[in-house]
């Protein structure tokens, strides 16, 4: 199918602020995963939603991966501070995020679990310092048991802004546009 007949939606969570970016604490006016949404909505269209949550994160980066640390033991599913409310008239879901601790930030979650995606293709996309994609795959696949996935791709957070040429293959690879 033809992305101009499919709409999407670019839906993602990312963290401006202290970040790890090629091994050392860096300020981020936008974070990586936002500069990798964008160039996905400039190639795919679509509509963007930044998932967020009601109670933010630290601004210290090492206090921010002690409390995702605790959110992920505790299962945690935060309150997002926003609702799509036309989801059925998406078929298709870019959903980005960082890695922390292996997978996704809990307010992901917490998005997916808020949704049926039955039908829908969901696309993950990801930032990370070293992490891959993790085992994100695995709990989207979990946690919407009736949506096609398709192969993710993950950009290391260093390389964000340099991604377009990669995002531009992978697209392609992935015959939705």
């Amino acid at each position: 199918m033809n992305a101009t007949i499919r709409k999407c939606l670019i839906a993602f969570y990312s963290r401006k602020g202290q970040n790890i970016v090629g091994g050392r604490i860096a300020d981020l006016k936008v974070g990586n995963t936002e500069v990798v949404a964008n160039m996905i909505q400039t190639k795919a269209g679509g509509d963007t939603f930044h998932i967020e949550s009601v109670t933010g994160y630290p601004e210290d980066y090492v206090e921010t991966t002690e409390v995702a640390r605790k959110e992920l033991h505790s299962k945690a599913r935060p309150k997002l501070t926003g609702r799509i409310e036309n989801m059925e008239s998406y078929d298709v879901i870019f959903l980005g995020f960082p890695i922390w601790w292996g997978t996704m930030p809990m307010p992901v979650y917490t998005f997916l679990e808020s949704y049926d995606f039955s039908g829908k293709t969901i696309v993950p996309f990801c930032t990370h310092e070293g992490s891959g994609m993790g085992q994100s795959e695995q709990e989207i696949i979990k946690a919407c048991p009736k949506a096609t996935i398709m192969e993710g791709i993950a950009i290391r957070g260093a390389s964000a802004s340099s991604a377009d040429p990669r995002l531009s293959s992978w697209i392609g690879k992935l015959g939705i546009l």
